[in-house]
C-alpha cells in the first residue's frame, strides 16, 4: 500500500503548524542553504504569520484594456530576492504604501 501523507518533523517553534500532509501537496525541492531566513529575522510573531514589506518598485507597467487603463508594478519586498518581486496594482500599492511614492507621482 503507498503512503498518501507524510508527517514532518518541524523545530519546536512552528509546533501550533499541522504536520501532516498529503502527497499531493508535497512536490520536489532542491534546498539552497543561502535562502534560509531565520524566524526571528522575519519578525514572525504568536499566530506564526508575519507582514510583508515593500522595500522598492523595480519596474512599471500599463495595459490597455478596451475602456481603461490598469496601471501595475513590480515589487521586491523585504526578505525576497530579485525573483522573488512580484506585480502588484499601482493604485493599491499607492493607498497602502503612499512612501514609496514621491509626493509628484501622487
Amino acid at each position: 500500500m503507498d503512503k498518501v501523507a507524510y508527517e514532518l518533523d518541524l523545530p519546536n517553534e512552528l509546533a501550533p503548524v499541522h504536520p501532516v500532509f498529503h502527497v499531493s501537496m508535497l512536490k520536489n525541492c532542491i534546498g539552497d542553504p543561502t535562502s534560509i531566513i531565520p524566524l526571528e529575522v522575519l519578525g514572525v510573531d504568536e499566530s506564526l504569520s508575519y507582514e510583508e514589506v515593500p522595500v522598492q518598485i523595480l519596474d512599471r507597467q500599463v495595459k490597455r484594456l478596451r475602456n481603461k487603463e490598469i496601471a501595475s508594478m513590480k515589487v521586491l519586498w523585504r526578505n525576497h530576492v530579485v525573483e522573488g518581486a512580484t506585480w502588484e496594482a499601482e493604485a493599491d500599492m499607492k493607498s497602502r504604501y503612499p512612501h514609496l511614492f514621491p509626493s509628484s507621482l501622487r
